[in-house]
């Protein structure tokens, strides 16, 4: 239980696919770098899971994306999953308007809409899909969005307990073995699964909890991690993009460019020094090492 898993697995005698995810360090490094609110820390755990669940199932090389955007209270959450299931996440929201209450997804985002992108790792075309939001939760989102979007039976069980995120994913394959009436016999017996047992039982115990008279096959664990790609490269890039005249107008009024990754919290500043070399050409990652 020490490292964060995720179990494939598959039913020998029906055409239904699942997995099992648990995360705890990783939910753990990305909601230590800033103060979510519990709402929101809820939030993105399950979303983390969800992300976890569907990058191993599409099985490609990129990264998938995960994008809940609102006009309400809660503006933005953002997940990306890489295909090697190392993670990131941010969320917005306005401060300003107080305390975020306990409340529906829906209240929450009021008019929004949920985008999940793939970005291949080849350099191959960018797929992205948009769908309205429809249901007061994450899972309910997201299998309205594998119904709508891909033709695709899906049901997700997701939970968030003690600083553990958890999730429990079944699909039905267009195609295959089996008995095909199996898939409500199988999400009947899933659905006898409580949030505390997805929190709380290693991915093995859950699928012999629920499918212990199933004949059941296991792939090999893969083990889910934290990691942010950003950068002092990365960080001059963007500020290429924004042009010289801005950033010349920052450091003429704070005397340096300070940038903050959304996702880790690490900070990247640029001097006048920094600037002028970037925008020649000539700055390195290593020129200034970044300063916490």
């Amino acid at each position: 239980m020490s490292q964060d898993t995720l179990q494939r697995f598959l039913f020998d005698a029906a055409p239904v696919r699942g997995e099992v995810v648990r995360l705890s360090a990783t939910t753990h490094e990305v909601l230590k770098r800033r103060a979510y609110p519990q709402v929101i820390q809820k939030l993105i755990s399950e979303l983390m899971a969800a992300s976890a669940l569907m990058t191993a199932m599409l099985k490609f090389e990129g990264s998938l994306v995960m994008q809940l955007h609102g006009k309400g209270q809660l503006k933005l959450v953002v997940i990306e999953c890489e295909s090697d299931m190392t993670m990131r996440a941010t969320a917005r929201w306005d401060e300003a308007a107080g305390e975020l209450p306990d409340a529906p997804l829906s209240t929450l985002l009021g008019e929004g809409r949920f985008v999940i992108t793939l970005d291949p790792k080849d350099g191959g075309q960018t797929y992205q899909g948009v769908v309205g939001l429809s249901g007061s939760s994450v899972a309910a989102i997201i299998e309205h969005y594998m119904q709508s979007s891909e033709q695709l039976d899906t049901r997700l069980w997701l939970s968030s307990e003690n600083g553990v995120a958890a999730g429990l994913m079944l699909q039905k394959l267009p195609a295959g073995h089996g008995d095909p009436e199996a898939w409500q016999h199988l999400t009947t017996l899933a659905e006898t699964i409580t949030p505390h047992e997805l929190s709380t039982l290693a991915p093995q115990d859950l699928l012999y909890r629920l499918f212990h008279q199933e004949s059941v096959r296991v792939m090999a664990e893969e083990h889910p991690h934290f990691g942010c790609r950003c950068s002092q490269e990365r960080v001059g890039n963007m500020l290429k993009m924004v042009g010289r005249e801005e950033a010349d107008s920052v450091l003429a009024e704070r005397g340096q460019v300070e940038v903050t990754c959304d996702f880790c919290n690490q900070h990247y500043r640029f001097d006048a020094v920094d600037v002028a070399q970037l925008f020649s050409g000539e700055l390195s990652s290593a020129s200034n090492p970044t300063r916490h």
